[in-house]
């Protein structure tokens, strides 16, 4: 372009007339010569986020989902490719780098192959003609499309007019939506005899995150795969290998709490990464770097802290929480680290593994010997507690006053005994638990979290003792029980209430003879049809006269006498009238049960229990052999 063609252009792209423009002329001439001599500066390349950069471009560097790889390489070698494929897991897994990497693969094609004899595959060792493309999302015949921003059906109408046409380049012409779930019901319903039968083409894979959301419809005519999240193991080796191709120096300790803070997430881990990266500059990235970062807390000041509390030392439990605070620490995520470590003191219990991957040895130290003191009930009271109050400090005005009164009120908590050490205080055979008892409240009030009484951590640890603890009534006779889940049992066996006592030669005196009869050869449903609605009137040798309820199954009173002849041998007669009769064996057992449970709650021992304890209920009264129960007194 030469100097008077520029100058004729003019302002606002009109040509105007030269003479109007002569004034600006020399001005324009002068830019013009500096913009020839002026050096442009090299373009310096954008920066790319680690996920981005690290993004898989084939399936040997997918990690986490063998499972899936297997599955389509098979279905690859055998030709039993599927028209649709649906894509689902969490964010960051790697659903949508999969979809590319699925397209890459089904229009896998090498340089010179003109006859196409490579075939769809998965083992994709170099870039193939239209690898490049596709990884970069410009590929003419692989199409993506994101469902949030595209829901109508004008959208999948579109598509469904564009499978019409055979791909340009590509083997198939192949559609990724993504966040498929977003669609209308109206687009969804368009799209599905195309799903169904499309040209064979076409292929579609769908991405998304709630898959309860995409109608089953779609559903089935598609093959599934769930990606699952990536192991924290996993995760750590990845993110190490990513650390030392961009040069940077980190700890394992920070590797590990960054994959755990990923929960399974490729790109939400690669994303913690480049912040930590980027936290500690030059230097090294420490473990302290990446919780600051965070604003987690300091793992052994969270062990403090969960031993002060189970101590019932609440003082020391406050001021532990707030130089915690001050350091940075979130409040709620105080209480969520509280509950983590609870989880992994009772898997330490129950499986005793070394611990989370996140742990140093200091720590799992520490848990070892945390775990082997404590009970699996306190753990249990203490997750429980943990959990109401992570709810509850989410919803507080104040988080941090939320947290303490969490804090205080596990504290005072931790002092109460079980209910097998609080009915040996009561029944006073157990020496030393009877202060245990004594220090429990039911409100708390004027309890001492500090005071002298066991605490959690102060028992002695092992293996739970929850035996019932067997008690007696004045004569010595053996009257209940308090089990370690609070259920109050009787244990004097009462005798069986029968309604009628003739022997029939048959082994069979009673209705109740009868109905256990029926549960041995007829079946529970029967039983349980005999006893609610059979009221009995009369017993004899080899006939029952009864009367039904109103709601009893038609043809019962058939089935009982069938019952009878085939079980007994005997031609037994089943008289249905219309007399009132007696109550059923049902509503007996519920009156009987009734008077039991007030003859216990009248025991001193029961009303003792029941006064510590307002809001326990009797749940259960069975009867336990006497004799069982010296043995275990005894090995006790």
């Amino acid at each position: 372009m030469d100097e008077r063609a520029i100058i004729a252009f003019g302002q606002n792209g009109r040509v105007q007339h030269l003479d109007k423009l002569l004034p600006q002329r020399a001005r324009l001439l002068s830019i013009l010569r500096m913009s020839k001599t002026k050096k442009q500066p090299a373009d310096k390349p954008a920066y790319m986020v680690l996920a981005r950069k690290y993004r898989p471009s084939n399936f040997d560097e997918l990690i986490g989902q063998s499972a899936m790889v297997q599955t389509l390489g098979n279905a690859f070698k055998l030709g039993r490719i599927a028209q649709g494929f649906m894509l689902t897991g969490v964010r960051g897994v790697g659903k949508t780098t999969t979809a590319r990497i699925l397209a890459r693969a089904l229009n896998y094609e090498l340089e010179g192959d003109d006859k196409n004899e490579t075939g769809a595959t998965i083992e994709m060792g170099e870039l193939g003609v239209h690898c490049q493309a596709i990884m970069e999302s410009r590929h003419v015949d692989v199409l993506e499309m994101d469902a949030a921003s595209h829901t109508g059906v004008d959208d999948i109408r579109e598509i469904i007019e564009s499978t019409r046409y055979k791909p340009l380049s590509a083997r198939y012409k192949v559609y990724i939506i993504d966040e498929v779930h977003m669609l209308s019901k109206s687009a969804f319903n368009a799209l599905l005899k195309t799903l169904e039968e499309p040209p064979e083409h076409v292929k579609f894979i769908f991405a998304t995150t709630e898959v309860q959301k995409v109608p089953v419809t779609v559903l089935s005519r598609c093959q599934r795969f769930d990606l699952k999240r990536v192991e924290m193991e996993e995760l750590v080796a990845h993110f190490a290998m990513i650390s030392s191709s961009e040069g940077a120096k980190i700890e394992h300790e920070a590797l590990a709490l960054i994959a755990q803070a990923a929960q399974g997430s490729v790109r939400d881990g690669l994303s913690i990464l480049d912040q930590a990266i980027a936290h500690a500059q030059e230097e090294q990235v420490s473990g302290a770097d990446v919780r600051a970062m965070l604003g987690l807390a300091d793992r052994m000041r969270i062990f403090d802290l969960l031993t002060s509390v189970l101590k019932g030392q609440a003082s020391d439990a406050l001021k532990q929480c707030e130089a915690l605070f001050t350091d940075g620490a979130e409040p709620v995520r105080i209480l969520i680290d509280l509950a983590e470590t609870t989880h992994i003191l009772t898997r330490k219990k129950i499986l005793d593994d070394r611990g989370a991957a996140a742990l140093s040895e200091a720590e799992r130290l520490r848990v070892k010997e945390m775990a082997s003191k404590l009970s699996m009930p306190v753990l249990s009271r203490c997750w429980q507690m943990l959990l109401k109050g992570i709810d509850e400090c989410t919803k507080a005005p104040n988080q941090i006053a939320a947290v303490e009164m969490i804090l205080i009120r596990i504290s005072y908590a931790a002092d109460l005994p079980s209910p097998l050490e609080l009915a040996r205080a009561i029944e006073g055979q157990s020496e030393g638990t009877s202060q245990t008892a004594g220090s429990a409240r039911a409100g708390g009030a004027g309890t001492n979290p500090n005071s002298a009484a066991p605490h959690a951590l102060d028992r002695a640890g092992g293996p739970d003792q929850h035996a019932p603890h067997a008690m007696s009534d004045g004569d010595g006779a053996p009257v209940s029980s308090i089990t370690s889940t609070g259920a109050i049992s009787t244990m004097q066996a009462q005798p069986k209430a029968a309604a009628f006592h003739e022997d029939t030669g048959n082994g069979l005196s009673s209705f109740e003879d009868i109905a256990e009869l029926i549960g041995r050869d007829g079946g529970l449903v029967l039983k349980i049809a005999f006893e609610e609605h059979v009221r009995p009137i009369r017993f004899e040798h080899g006939t029952i006269e009864i009367s039904l309820t109103d709601e009893a199954p038609r043809g019962l009173a058939n089935d009982i006498k069938r019952l009878l002849n085939n079980s007994t041998g005997d031609n037994w007669l089943v008289v249905v009238t219309d007399q009132q009769g007696d109550e059923t064996l049902y509503e007996k057992k519920q009156r009987e049960h009734q008077s039991e449970l007030a003859k216990v709650k009248q025991h001193p021992l029961v009303k003792e229990a029941l006064r510590q304890f307002p809001d326990a209920r009797i749940t259960d009264i069975r009867a336990i052999d006497k004799s069982t129960t010296d043995t275990e007194e005894g090995e006790r």
